[in-house]
């Protein structure tokens, strides 16, 4: 009787999130050890994010990852944002409530359009919040939100209906799986 070989389970690819032309990992490589699809996808953003924002090879943006244990994190699928232009995600998410805040004790309309535009202007956590969500394709496990939440995700989606603990946990940084 012949014997069956099979060949063994393939593995999914991981390498260190490397800093692009426009952006800079300034986190410990171990943070940041992620799939080729997920790095691919994240590097596209922080690339046009970085570029439109006025930073260049000379005077990189600053990218502050943390490495996540739980999901999609142990597959390298997944990866946590804890930092952009050298400031946390949560002073971002602080500075974005006071400008919030000050809108709506403004007298007039027009006076709130202005400080909420300004705000959506300077703040890079914020801008990095909606570049991804430009980014189509993050991961959706059946029966979970979209893998793509953070500090805005109640105010600006993808998954507005995110659960208080969830949101709760990545009240400090933004959480991305591909």
């Amino acid at each position: 009787m012949a014997r069956l070989m099979m060949a063994p389970p393939p593995q999914r690819l991981t390498h260190r999130f490397a800093s692009g032309r426009f952006f800079r990992v300034v986190s410990p490589p171990e943070n940041a050890l992620v799939t080729p699809p997920l790095s691919q996808s994240l590097n596209k953003v922080l690339e046009l994010l970085a570029q439109a924002n006025g930073f260049t090879p000379e005077n990189p943006l600053a990218v502050f990852f943390g490495r996540g244990t739980l999901g999609l994190h142990r597959s390298y699928r997944a990866l946590d944002i804890y930092g952009i232009g050298g400031k946390g995600l949560d002073r971002w998410k602080q500075e974005w409530n006071a400008a919030i805040r000050s809108a709506r004790a403004a007298q007039n309309t027009e006076e709130r359009q202005r400080i909420i535009t300004a705000e959506k202007t300077r703040n890079l956590g914020y801008k990095l919040y909606k570049a991804l969500q430009a980014n189509a394709g993050w991961a959706q496990p059946p029966g979970y939100p979209v893998q793509l939440f953070g500090p805005w995700t109640r105010s600006e989606g993808p998954h507005r209906a995110i659960s208080d603990y969830l949101l709760y946990l990545h009240r400090d940084h933004i959480h991305v799986a591909k």
